[in-house]
């Protein structure tokens, strides 16, 4: 019996079935081709970075031939920029973990957060990325992260305080570790924090604040401590790339329409329930929002007058208000108008008057497509995000309540240079509003006086005003952050994209000239 060799077996194989060894003899020499291709490729890159890092000007002439490859275009170069390098860590030995519950809406949970950090530095704690609110009346189930842009977070105050994203894994729950939680007394300044609560963390290591609204004094706190709260609210909390981009997009899309009114119009169901303010709404609507205020147990006030509340300017300015106080300011039927706010309770057909009155009246959900909005709907706290953002930079700003976002947005445009921001004394408007409607006060002589009202109520240079043993009734550190001052960003700068945390410094001459603090950071 003849025996053939293996090769002259496969050789008779392939002569028989020539058509199932070519082609895969071709798609193997192809692939080895295109892997050889983007390796080399991949290699060639590496080396020219490399070799510019050693000799910048060696591969001069050879780069600029493959520059194509290497760069993007011009137009898209400015999205590319290297970061900023990172200030070196601040080197100190923790005395602990410091865990917060921010409570509130988003401005409310933003001060606090500055007011976190400022405590952590003061008592040398590691901090763990704040905990958003999730059980107050919006429900909002959105952390930290969905919000803000947590890695800007952690590395532009590196320099100030170590800040983790977790709890290392032996101070969990899982393993037995119960924290220590307390709400820390309300307006205290840096002498209760260091004597009270800095003990508190040689005996439990993790202490956790269950609130943190209004924690830190407004005044007689040191000017470091008092720059830090400023870097970062202005420098250090930034929002993620989504929230930006689309509020630059609206920004945009306002200010090629011309110059535009942020009214920042509070007349919604949770403010109406909280306050008991109920001017104008019906008698259904007035039990709704007392059932709702009776349904919220840290809502502690239950038994409100309404028009007593009213008559001492605590009340939000309803949209049929706003109205004839926009015309008595001088706003024509041309104004553009965007309204920061939420649902406004009575929807339509209380808002009506108004639109009738300025019908370049827009907001959020008219400017940009349901699909654009779609990733942020109920999630109130990111849409709280873009009207903060049209809000900082519209040429006027008015808000009928003076709520937390009121208060943080005045401060943050005084921080840009005292932009124009109308602050409504409310107490004065209501005794206005209903002379002129019960006909005791012509029209000229309501809007004269409304003017008048408000000629120093514009967002100019002022001192905090200081009230010793009632901080309540004090002015707020975040509506005017003066120690903050003499530096402002420019609008623009900030508004870019890309560039809200890098955004250019310039001297207030104003400011320094009328006497103000300018110690800036």
């Amino acid at each position: 019996m003849e025996v053939r060799s293996e090769n002259t077996v496969q050789q008779a194989r392939s002569d028989k079935f020539p058509s199932q060894v070519i082609p895969r003899t071709r798609l193997q020499v192809w692939f080895f081709r295109v892997c050889s291709s983007i390796l080399l490729w991949t290699c060639l890159v590496h080396i020219v970075a490399v070799a510019e890092l050693w000799h910048p000007r060696l591969l001069t002439g050879f780069t600029s031939r493959i520059s194509w490859i290497t760069r993007p275009p011009l137009n898209l170069q400015h999205s590319f920029h290297a970061p900023p390098p990172l200030a070196p860590p601040r080197n100190y030995k923790s005395n602990g973990f410091l865990k917060v519950s921010c409570n509130g809406g988003l401005n409310q949970m933003r001060a606090a957060i500055c007011d976190m950090v400022t405590v952590a530095r003061l008592l040398n704690l590691t901090l763990v990325v704040p905990e958003l609110d999730k059980k107050s009346f919006w429900a909002d189930p959105s952390d930290f992260e969905d919000i803000f842009d947590v890695r800007h977070f952690i590395d532009s105050l590196r320099d100030e305080v170590h800040i983790i994203r977790r709890l290392p894994k032996r101070f969990s729950r899982k393993y037995g570790f119960e924290a220590f939680e307390m709400p820390p007394i309300s307006w205290s300044n840096e002498k209760y924090y260091l004597e009270q609560i800095l003990p508190l963390f040689s005996k439990h290591k993790v202490v956790h604040f269950n609130r943190t609204d209004t924690r830190l004094a407004n005044n007689g706190i040191p000017l470091d401590l008092q720059k830090l709260r400023c870097r970062v609210n202005f420098q250090g909390l930034k929002f993620t790339p989504q929230i930006e981009t689309l509020g630059h997009k609206l920004v945009h899309i306002l200010q090629e329409k011309g110059p535009f009114v942020a009214l920042h119009l509070r007349y919604e169901m949770d403010m109406l329930a909280f306050s008991g303010c109920t001017h104008g709404c019906t008698v259904e609507e007035a039990e709704e929002l007392k059932r709702l205020r009776y349904a919220y147990p840290w809502w502690r006030e239950k038994e409100i007058v309404s028009e007593e509340r009213r008559q001492q300017g605590l009340c939000p300015l309803t949209p049929e208000e706003a109205t004839l106080i926009l015309q008595a300011l001088g706003f024509s039927k041309e104004t553009q108008i965007y309204i920061a706010a939420g649902e406004i309770y009575g929807s339509e057909r209380r808002l009506a008057p108004l639109k009738a009155a300025f019908p370049r009246i827009v907001k959020k959900e008219t400017l940009l497509d349901t699909a654009e909005l779609q990733q942020f709907q109920n999630h109130t706290s990111q849409m709280a995000a873009l009207d903060f953002m049209v809000s900082i930079a519209s040429n006027t700003f008015i808000p009928t309540y003076d709520g937390n976002m009121a208060k943080v947005v005045e401060g943050h445009r005084r921080y840009l240079g005292f932009k124009k921001s109308i602050l409504p004394d409310r107490k004065k408007l209501v005794e206005l509003l209903d002379l002129h409607q019960n006909g005791t006060l012509p029209w000229d002589e309501f809007a004269l006086a409304v003017r008048q009202a408000h000629e120093k109520r514009m967002g100019q240079p002022f001192h905090r005003r200081v009230i010793p043993d009632k901080p309540k009734e004090e002015d707020y550190f975040y509506a005017n952050p003066q120690e903050c001052l003499c530096e402002g960003t420019k609008t623009e700068d900030l508004l870019a994209p890309g560039k809200s945390s890098q955004a250019t410094m310039t001297v207030n001459e104003q400011l320094c000239s009328k006497g103000l603090p300018h110690n800036c950071f």
